[in-house]
C-alpha cells in the first residue's frame, strides 16, 4: 500500500535534487509511511517508524559521537530512510561517520545535490499515499463484497478459487492437510506447469506467518499460504503464487536488487529506483487469501453434514467421465494431483448398492446409507491396497473407478472382500469389462451401471456381477426400455391381463406364474397356489382357453415365462 523508499527516489521532485544513494542500499524496499522534514538531533523520539526524514543538517551535532547517535537512534525506531540536502551544513558531501552509520544499520542515506523544496517532496509522496490507501480501500471493499456474496450463495470450493484468482490475477490452489490439490485455477497458466509433482513442491514451501496472522510469505518459493479451517481445527491451505509469472518488473524472484545508480553514484536514469519489487506481497492479497480461505471454512461448516470435499471431488471427476463435461486429460490431471493415478493403469468400473429395496431415495434414512455405503467403498479401497476415485453416482449407488494396480480379478475380489466385510449379503456388487484407456473408462462404468441394475433380479450370484453373470431377468432387465419387448409382453400375457382387470377378485396371472415357476407340474404347483388339484386344473383350462394356447407345450410355456420375466423388469 505504501510507497518504496526506492519509488519516492524516483519521484520528479525528489530527483530534481539530483539524488545520490550514499548507505543502506538494503533497505531500498522499505515501505514510507509518511514524510517528515526535522532540524533538530532528537526527532527519533517523536517518530514511530516507517518515516522518510528529510533534512538540511544545520541542527545536527557537530561531532562524530553525536552524528553516529542521531543515525542509531532513527534506525532503532524503525525510519524507512534518511535524505539529506547539501549546502547548507554539509557541502561536499555527507560526514563519512553519517555514511558508516548508516551502512551498518542498514538504513537508507540519500544525498540531495542540489536546493530541492522540501514541501514539494512531502505533497508528491503523501499524495502518493493517499492514492495508493484509496485504491487499497477500493479493492478492499470489492474482495468483501465478492466473497460475501460466494458465502451467502453456498458457493462451491473450485468457485471460491476461481474468484480468488480472478481478483488476484495469480495462481491460486486449495490443498488438504496431505498436500492433495481439491481446487486450483492457473489464472491463465498451464495448468500442467502448475500442479505437476504438487505435493513435492507443495512441501518445499515454507511460509511463517508474520505479526500476529496466520498468513505466510515464502519468498524462495513465491506462495503466499493461508490455513483454511475453523474452531482450532485446519483442514487445507490456500496458496497463491505471488509475483504469478516467477518474476517481478522483469526481474526473476531470486535475483539480486539493482542499485539504480549511474557511473558516478547518481540516480539519473529515468527509471532508477524501479527495477526492484517490494520484497512481500501486496496487503490487498493477504486481505484477498485470507477471505477466501474464510469463505472456504465457512462452506466446509455448512456442508458438515455433506460429503467431503475429496468425495465431492471424485464425483465431479466420476460424472465428467459419464457426461463428457471435462477432456479426459483434464480428468486425469485433477486425478493426479488428488494422488490417484489413471494413465497406464487397467481401469475397472464399479457400481455398489443396497439390496434393500425399502432404503428409498431421497429420503433421510436412504440419503445416510448412500453416505455411509460411499464412506465404506473409499475405505475397501485403501484396504484392498488400490487407488481409484468413488462417489456416489445417484441417488441409489455409488460408483468407483479402480486403477488396478496388478491383476484385475484379484483386485476386484479384494475390494469386494474388504466391502463386504460385516455387511453380510446386504450389498450387491458389480463390475464392467476392464479398459486399458481412461477414454474407454465410460463404457466400464456404464456396464457396471447396467449389470447392477439387472443383478437386482438375481437374488444369489457371485461377489461381484460381471456381464457374463446376468441371466435372463438380468437381460430382459438391460432391454425394458426396447418397444419390441413392450410389444412381445402385449402380445403374450395382453388377453389374461385383461381378463383380470374385469375380474379382479379372481385373477389368473398368479396361477400361470406358479405353474411356471414350478416347472410345470401341476400338482406341486397346485400345492404352492393352495388350491385343490381339480381347482387348480380348471384355473389353468381357462388360461388356456383365454390366451388360445395349449400348456402341455415346452415352447407355448418357455414364451410365456420369458414375457412374465420381460413384464417384471417392464415394472421395475
Amino acid at each position: 500500500m505504501f510507497p518504496t523508499v526506492r519509488e519516492v527516489i524516483a519521484l520528479d521532485p525528489v530527483r530534481i535534487g539530483a539524488p545520490r544513494l550514499v548507505a543502506g542500499e538494503s533497505g531500498l524496499d522499505r515501505p514510507v509511511r509518511w514524510v517528515h522534514s526535522a532540524e533538530v538531533p532528537d526527532i527519533a523520539t517523536l517518530l514511530r517508524g516507517g518515516e522518510l526524514v528529510l533534512t538540511t543538517g544545520i541542527g545536527l551535532p557537530a561531532d562524530d559521537a553525536g552524528v553516529r547517535a542521531f543515525v542509531n537512534d532513527l534506525a532503532e525506531v524503525g525510519v524507512s530512510g534518511l535524505i539529506v540536502e547539501l549546502g547548507r551544513r554539509y557541502t561536499a558531501s555527507v560526514p563519512r561517520v553519517m555514511a558508516a552509520a548508516a551502512q551498518k544499520a542498514g538504513l537508507p542515506l540519500v544525498e540531495l545535490r542540489r536546493p530541492t523544496p522540501f514541501v514539494q517532496i512531502t505533497e508528491a509522496v503523501h499524495a502518493l499515499i493517499v492514492d495508493a490507501q484509496l485504491a487499497e480501500l477500493r479493492a478492499t471493499e470489492q474482495i468483501h463484497q465478492r466473497f460475501t456474496e460466494l458465502s451467502v450463495e453456498g458457493a462451491e470450493p473450485a468457485e471460491v478459487v476461481h474468484q480468488a484468482a480472478q481478483l488476484a490475477g495469480c495462481p491460486v490452489v486449495l490443498e488438504n492437510l496431505a498436500r492433495q490439490v481439491l481446487a486450483y485455477d492457473a489464472a491463465g497458466d498451464r495448468a500442467e506447469m502448475l500442479l505437476d509433482g504438487w505435493e513435492q513442491h507443495s512441501r518445499r514451501v515454507k511460509a511463517q506467518p508474520s505479526g500476529s496472522g496466520r498468513t505466510g510469505y515464502d519468498p524462495d518459493t513465491g506462495w503466499l499460504v493461508t490455513p483454511v479451517g475453523a474452531r482450532g481445527q485446519d483442514w487445507g491451505r490456500l496458496l497463491l503464487r505471488w509475483p504469478a509469472s516467477g518474476t517481478a518488473a522483469g526481474r526473476p524472484v531470486d535475483a539480486p536488487l539493482a542499485t539504480a545508480q549511474g557511473p558516478d553514484g547518481s540516480w539519473d536514469e529515468p527509471d532508477a529506483g524501479l527495477a526492484a519489487p517490494s520484497a512481500t506481497p501486496p496487503t490487498r492479497l493477504i486481505i484477498l487469501l485470507e477471505r477466501a480461505a474464510s469463505t472456504l471454512a465457512l462452506g466446509r461448516l455448512i456442508r458438515r453434514d455433506a460429503e467431503g470435499l475429496e468425495r465431492q471431488l471424485h464425483g465431479t471427476l466420476l460424472s465428467a467421465l459419464l457426461d463428457h463435461s471435462l477432456p479426459v486429460s483434464e480428468v486425469a490431471l485433477r486425478a493426479a494431483a488428488l494422488g490417484i493415478q489413471l494413465e497406464r493403469r487397467r481401469l475397472v468400473g464399479v457400481v455398489v448398492r443396497h439390496r434393500d429395496e425399502s432404503l428409498a431415495a431421497g429420503t433421510e434414512a436412504g440419503q445416510a446409507a448412500l453416505r455411509d455405503l460411499a464412506d465404506a467403498a473409499s475405505q475397501a479401497l485403501r484396504e484392498a491396497k488400490q487407488t481409484g476415485l468413488t462417489s456416489a453416482v445417484d441417488d441409489r449407488a455409488v460408483g468407483a473407478l479402480l486403477a488396478v494396480r496388478g491383476e484385475e480379478e484379484p483386485a476386484l475380489e479384494a475390494f469386494a472382500a474388504a466391502l463386504r466385510r460385516g455387511r453380510a449379503d446386504t450389498l450387491l456388487i458389480a463390475a464392467g469389462s476392464g479398459v486399458d484407456s481412461l477414454r474407454e473408462a465410460r463404457r466400464s462404468l456404464v456396464e457396471a451401471r447396467q449389470v447392477a441394475e439387472a443383478a437386482r433380479h438375481d437374488p444369489a450370484g457371485p461377489d461381484v456381477h460381471r456381464l457374463p453373470n446376468v441371466g435372463l431377468p438380468g437381460l430382459l432387465h438391460l432391454l425394458r426400455d426396447e418397444p419390441r419387448l413392450q410389444t412381445f409382453v402385449e402380445r403374450q400375457l395382453g388377453a389374461l391381463l385383461a381378463y383380470d382387470a374385469e375380474h379382479p377378485r379372481d385373477a389368473l396371472l398368479p396361477t400361470l406364474r406358479v405353474f411356471l415357476e414350478h416347472g410345470r407340474n401341476k400338482s406341486i404347483a397346485a400345492g404352492a397356489a393352495h388350491l385343490s388339484r381339480p381347482a387348480f386344473y380348471e384355473r389353468l383350462a381357462r388360461i388356456e382357453r383365454i390366451l388360445g394356447v395349449d400348456l402341455d407345450s415346452v415352447q407355448v410355456c418357455l414364451s410365456l415365462h420369458v414375457a412374465l420375466l420381460a413384464r417384471d423388469a417392464l415394472r421395475g
